[in-house]
C-alpha cells in the first residue's frame, strides 16, 4: 500500500534566494574613511577607538532593532490619573529609554562641556562625529539631546541657576523618572518653545506674556500665560520659552521647569501630541500655560537673540542629522547592490547601478567633510583668538548647509530606496523610515527661506569675515579650473543690489555650500572624489547631470568611488 503523499508545509512553495542579508555586525565608523580622516583632521584624533567601539555597538541586531520598535509604538499622553488629577505624563516604549541611554552615555548630549573635554581639542568634532553615528541609527531620539546640549552655553549665562542643573545637564545617565530634579533626579533634558499658532518662524509675532511674581528683570520669576503650537519633547525637565514681560513688549527668554519651585507641577498644560509624518518616536505637542512659573533668562528683551544663540547649535544638529541620514541610506543602498542581482549581474557591476551609487557617494561624503568643519569652526570660533575665517565658517556656512543640506536629503532617502525596490517602500526595512524623517531637518529650527534670508544678513553683518574666508578658498581654487569662476560668481551674487540679492537668496546659498563643500573636497578627499564633485556640481558637467542622481560622466571611475564610501 502507498503512503499518502504530505501536503506541502507552509513555507516549503520555494527556496528564498537573491535577497540581501541584513546589514549587522560592522563598524560604523571604521567602514566611512571620510569621517575617519576628517575627525583626526579636526583635532579629536583621541576619540577615534571610542567612536570605532559605539560604531560597532549601533550596528548589532538588538540594537537595531530599537529603533524598529521606538517608531512603532510611538508615544502616548495620559492627561489625567485615575482620579482625574491632570498629570500630562507621556509614556514611551522601552526602546525609547534605551535609545535615549545610548546617547547619554557616548556623551552625545554634553560632551565639550564636560570638565575631562572643555579645554581638549577637538572636543566639538567629537561629539558631532558621534552624533552623526546615532543618526544612522535613529532620528526621533536626537532631539531631546540636541535641544538639551544647545541650551548648556545659554544657561551658563546665568551662574546661579546652572550651578543648580550643572550635574543633572552634565550627567551621562539618562533618567527617565517625571520627578523634580530636588527629589534625587539624576539626569535632565531640556526643550524649547518658540513657535505659536499664528507666527511659525515668525515669533516676533508671539503673544505669549509673562507677569512678573516679584522683582523683574533678569532672574526674575514670573507667570506666563499663552501656548506653544509646537512644544518639542513636552516630558522634558525644563524649556527655554519666548514670550513678552508685561514690563515690555519685547520677547524675552524663560527658563519653564516641569516642576515648579515647591515641587508641584508646573501649569504647563499638553494640550496633545502632534502626529507627525516622521519623527514618530519623539514626542512634539501643543501646550498652554495657566500662569505656568518660570524665570527670565538672559536681559529683558532679547529673548531672540538669546534664544537664536541656542538654535545655532541646533541648526548644526540639523545638518549633521540630515548627513547621518544621508549615510545610512547610501550603506544600505550599497550593501543591497553588491547581494542582489538582476538581469544576470550583481546590481554594484551593472554600469548605470554603479553611477547612481558613485554620485550619492559623492553627495554623501561632501556632506560629512561640511558638518565636520563646521564642528571645528564652532569649537574654534569661540575660543580666544579664533579668527575671521572660523566666524565666517560658523556664521555664514551654518545657516547655508542647513538649508542645502536637509534639502539634499529628500532626493537622497528617495533615490536610495529606489534602490531596494519594492522592498524599500515597506515598513520591514529601514529605508522607508529613513524616507519619512528626511523632511523635518529642512523644517525646524527654521524654514529654507528663513536660512537663506539668514546668510543674507550674516553677510551683511560679517563681511570681513566672509571675504577672509573667500579669500582662503581662492588659493586652494587656483588648482581647479571651474572652482576659481564659481567662486568669483557667489562674490559677485552676494555683493549684488540687495533687493537682488534677497529674490535670489536660495541660489546664493547653494552656490555658497557647494563651493565649500568642492573647497573642502579639493584640499582632503582623494584626487577622484573631488574632481568628480566639482566638475558635476560645478564645471561643464553640471549642466549635464541636473538634478537626478546618477548622470555623472562616464570618464570618471564610479566603481572606485562606490567602494571608497563604504569600506566593510
Amino acid at each position: 500500500m502507498s503512503t499518502p503523499s504530505r501536503p506541502p508545509r507552509f513555507g516549503e512553495t520555494h527556496d528564498v534566494f537573491n535577497q540581501s542579508p541584513p546589514l549587522v555586525g560592522y563598524d560604523m565608523f571604521s567602514a566611512d574613511p571620510a569621517l575617519v580622516a576628517a575627525l583626526a583632521r579636526e583635532g579629536a584624533g583621541w576619540h577615534a577607538e571610542t567612536l570605532s567601539r559605539h560604531g560597532r555597538a549601533l550596528t548589532q541586531p538588538d540594537v537595531l532593532a530599537l529603533a524598529d520598535l521606538a517608531n512603532r509604538h510611538s508615544p502616548e499622553l495620559h492627561t489625567h490619573d485615575a482620579r482625574g488629577e491632570r498629570i500630562d505624563v507621556i509614556e514611551f516604549h522601552p526602546a525609547w529609554h534605551e535609545l535615549l541611554a545610548l546617547l547619554r552615555r557616548e556623551g552625545l548630549h554634553a560632551l565639550p562641556f564636560e570638565d575631562a573635554y572643555r579645554e581638549k581639542a577637538g572636543a566639538m568634532a567629537a561629539r558631532c562625529a558621534g552624533y552623526f553615528l546615532h543618526g544612522q541609527l535613529e532620528s526621533g531620539s536626537l532631539c531631546p539631546p540636541t535641544m538639551t546640549f544647545a541650551s548648556i552655553p545659554v544657561l551658563q549665562k546665568e551662574p546661579a541657576l546652572y550651578a543648580t542643573l550643572r550635574d543633572a545637564l552634565l550627567s551621562r545617565e539618562h533618567d527617565p523618572r517625571d520627578i523634580p530634579l530636588s527629589e534625587g533626579k539624576r539626569s535632565m533634558l531640556v526643550g524649547m518653545g518658540m513657535t505659536e499658532k499664528q507666527g511659525g518662524s515668525d515669533v516676533r509675532s508671539n503673544r505669549t506674556r509673562a507677569h512678573a511674581a516679584g522683582t523683574p528683570g533678569r532672574g526674575g520669576e514670573y507667570r506666563l500665560l499663552g501656548h506653544k503650537w509646537f512644544f518639542s519633547a513636552p516630558q522634558s525637565d525644563a524649556h527655554l520659552v519666548l514670550a513678552r514681560a508685561s514690563e515690555s513688549d519685547a520677547l524675552s527668554c524663560f527658563f519653564v521647569p516641569r516642576f515648579a519651585p515647591d515641587g508641584s507641577r508646573n501649569t504647563v498644560e499638553v494640550q496633545r501630541l502632534k502626529d507627525k509624518l516622521g519623527n514618530r518616536s519623539n514626542a512634539s505637542s501643543e501646550v498652554e500655560f495657566l500662569d505656568a512659573y518660570g524665570v527670565m533668562i538672559g536681559e529683558e528683551g532679547r529673548g531672540v537673540p538669546t534664544i537664536i544663540e541656542m538654535a545655532n547649535y541646533t541648526r548644526l544638529d540639523c545638518v549633521i542629522g540630515s548627513a547621518a541620514l544621508m549615510r545610512a541610506a547610501l550603506v544600505q543602498a550599497i550593501h543591497h547592490a553588491r547581494h542582489r542581482s538582476a538581469f544576470g549581474a550583481k546590481l554594484v557591476d551593472q554600469p548605470l547601478m554603479r553611477n547612481v551609487l558613485a554620485d550619492l557617494a559623492l553627495e554623501s561624503e561632501a556632506a560629512t567633510l561640511l558638518f565636520m568643519r563646521l564642528a571645528g569652526a564652532f569649537e574654534t570660533s569661540a575660543a580666544a583668538g579664533g579668527t575671521p575665517e572660523e566666524r565666517a565658517w560658523r556664521r555664514l556656512i551654518t545657516p547655508a548647509a542647513k538649508f542645502w543640506v536637509c534639502k539634499r536629503a529628500l532626493e537622497f532617502t528617495g533615490e536610495a530606496m529606489e534602490v531596494w525596490g519594492g522592498n524599500g517602500y515597506v515598513e520591514t526595512g529601514p529605508m522607508a523610515r529613513f524616507y519619512r524623517e528626511a523632511p523635518v531637518n529642512s523644517i525646524w529650527e527654521g524654514s529654507g527661506n528663513v536660512m537663506c534670508l539668514d546668510v543674507l544678513r550674516a553677510f551683511e553683518r560679517e563681511s570681513e569675515a566672509a571675504h577672509a574666508m573667500f579669500a582662503s578658498w581662492q588659493e586652494t581654487a587656483r588648482a581647479h579650473p571651474a572652482l576659481t569662476p564659481a567662486l568669483d560668481a557667489l562674490v559677485r551674487a552676494l555683493t549684488d543690489d540687495p533687493a537682488t540679492r534677497e529674490a535670489s537668496a536660495r541660489r546664493i546659498a547653494q552656490q555658497l555650500v557647494l563651493t565649500a563643500q568642492a573647497v573642502l573636497l579639493a584640499r582632503h578627499a582623494p584626487e577622484a572624489v573631488a574632481d568628480a564633485f566639482i566638475e558635476t556640481r560645478l564645471g561643464e558637467a553640471c549642466g549635464q547631470t541636473g538634478r537626478v542622481y546618477g548622470t555623472l560622466p562616464g570618464r570618471f571611475d564610479h566603481a572606485s568611488l562606490v567602494a571608497r564610501a563604504f569600506a566593510a
